[in-house]
């Protein structure tokens, strides 16, 4: 059953947004011919539907400029289409759409959107407004240039930066006005074909080098007393708050009505809030400007905290796990928060950002192989119920990368309506050897229960089966893939680096056997099996093997005896 999805951030939009939730009942209005996509929670998890089917993001990000040039996009192309990505981000830059104030040119939004459809691919856009990666480096020059009428974020002594002030009604008004005239375009030129499935508003909003501006505005905001609709959250979200944001509130009162630093205390962490909250809601007035004009769904994405780093030495106040009730706060109209996930605590990481308002989707990853990315993605699909996941800049992967991340991406491709159908209903699960943030992976074993069946997941090769053979030697490369269960006995297991033994759930005298293990793929949704493998290939019935250094599917079925 399909249930409306964000309810209590929908009753803050109003009825103008409530047409992005589909409601499936037998007294719901007929869909339109064309219904937009839109954000639905299917089978306990949130999912997006394109032209009224579950649709699943595997995709990459362009490098920042290369969306810039549409003949530079025809040297791309290729690429993406032998990666076989499904989705493209790309960025739409302030600066090029609007070089003259109310003068619009989306000839590079036209292109990026013809080629996209000549290669099959959806599109989610990436608004570069006033803030990319915190700084104001794509707004048009008539905004740069006129700092009296677009005033600067200041510096604690007073000295000005290259960010725009959130607290400005005219970069607000300019901002809002220009991605509202986006949306009409797209509403023109896309609303039959849905080439654009999502929009993200900003890019990695957040203030740096300090915790906060000290503009002129800021300091007048900062001591007047904190928005109503903030302590109105506050009040009615008490029990769930962040931990260290209801400690900050309630221990100075839990007051309404005052400046910040008497609501929360003094220092960099309040700082902070100010900073979630001032930006985050001009990112939310943004996107509700753009939504009233044509409602596609829009998140923010989030440039997340190293170790032992302080406010304003990562960028303060974007969308982190511990200020998302202040986003949700400021900003209704943002249907969603993602991370811009390049650390190799990648489990660590993308587990925060799976919280029941805030489905999955991450639309930046990097800085390790395409074969650790390709082993996440596996793991966020199948494990986190991930509606999407993305590679940054995958046009400058070296070739052998892109192979690799091709072949994994062409695995998911063939899952896909397996992995849509099961996300959310227990039949699924995703497997990962997991990284510390210094890159430490933990190679013990993991143990999960589908069905009847227990399957304990080693990466290590199993020690020869002799008289005091005891060591076990680790298994190169990724490690990482999902199991699904197709029915009470067989499950098709995908991934690489992975070695298998199985168990019966609850009856300490059975045992599971190994019916059959079949290697192959799906061609055109139907399975074609290649090898039985059997004797050496599966230790003699003891177990099921997921080579390392590729990814693979296995179809395998199993029996329970005493």
């Amino acid at each position: 059953m399909v249930r409306p999805f964000f309810t209590h951030r929908m009753q803050a939009l109003g009825i103008a947004f409530a047409v992005i939730l589909f409601i499936h009942s037998p007294f719901a209005p007929a869909q339109p011919s064309h219904p937009l996509p839109r954000l639905v929670r299917q089978h306990g998890a949130a999912q997006i539907l394109v032209d009224n089917k579950p649709f699943l993001i595997c995709g990459g990000e362009l490098e920042n400029s290369s969306a810039s040039s549409l003949q530079y996009l025809d040297t791309i192309w290729p690429k993406i289409a032998a990666m076989h990505f499904n989705t493209l981000l790309a960025p739409v830059y302030w600066q090029l759409i609007e070089p003259r104030e109310g003068d619009f040119d989306f000839k590079t939004v036209d292109g990026l959107i013809d080629d996209a459809r000549k290669h099959h691919v959806k599109l989610v856009l990436l608004w570069f407004g006033t803030w990319k990666n915190s700084m104001s480096s794509y707004v048009p020059d008539w905004v740069k240039r006129d700092e009296a009428r677009f005033p600067r974020a200041a510096r604690s002594d007073g000295s000005g930066m290259e960010i725009l002030s959130a607290l400005s009604s005219n970069t607000l008004e300019a901002d809002s006005a220009a991605f509202a005239a986006l949306m009409r375009h797209l509403k023109t030129i896309d609303s039959v074909d849905h080439t654009v499935i999502l929009i993200q508003v900003e890019n990695e909003v957040g203030m740096i080098p300090e915790p906060r501006d000290h503009s002129l505005l800021a300091n007048s905001a900062f001591l007047s007393p904190v928005p109503v609709e903030l302590t109105d959250y506050l009040r009615k979200h008490r029990d769930s708050l962040a931990p260290q944001l209801k400690q900050a509130w309630e221990s100075h009162g839990s007051k309404t009505g005052a400046n910040w630093p008497d609501t929360f205390g003094a220092g960099p962490m309040t700082d902070e809030l100010f900073t979630a909250w001032t930006e985050g809601h001009f990112t939310g007035q943004v996107a509700a400007r753009g939504k009233a004009v044509y409602p596609l769904p829009m998140y923010v994405n989030a440039a997340l905290i190293r170790p032992g780093k302080s406010p304003g030495q990562y960028p303060s106040g974007g969308p982190l796990p511990h200020l998302f009730d202040i986003w949700h706060a400021a900003a209704p109209a943002i249907d969603f928060l993602s991370p811009d996930l390049y650390f190799p605590n990648f489990v660590e990481w993308a587990g925060r950002y799976v919280q029941p308002d805030n489905p999955l989707f991450i639309p930046e990853t990097g800085r390790v192989n395409a074969a650790e990315m390709s082993a996440n993605a596996l793991y966020a699909y199948g494990q986190l119920n991930s509606m999407g996941f993305s590679v940054y800049a995958p046009e400058f992967l070296k070739p052998e990368e892109q192979q690799t991340l091709g072949d994994s991406y062409d695995l998911i491709r063939q899952l896909m309506p397996y992995i849509l159908a099961n996300q959310g209903t227990g039949r699924m699960v995703g497997v990962r050897a997991p990284s510390q943030f210094d890159g430490t992976i933990d190679l013990s074993p993991q143990q999960f229960t589908l069905g009847r069946y227990i399957f304990d997941v080693h990466f290590k090769e199993p020690a020869p089966i002799s008289v005091g053979a005891k060591v076990e030697t680790d298994m190169p490369g990724a490690h990482g893939g999902l199991i699904i269960q197709l029915d009470s006995d067989e499950f098709l297991v995908a991934g690489t680096g992975m070695i298998m033994t199985f168990g019966i759930s609850g009856d300490g005298k059975a045992i599971a056997g190994i019916d059959s293990i079949w290697e192959g793929s799906f061609v055109n949704s139907v399975w074609v099996p290649g090898r039985n493998l059997n004797g050496d290939d599966d230790n003699q019935g003891r177990y099921l093997r997921i080579p390392a250094g590729k990814f693979t599917i296995r179809r395998v079925r199993l029996y329970p005896y005493h």
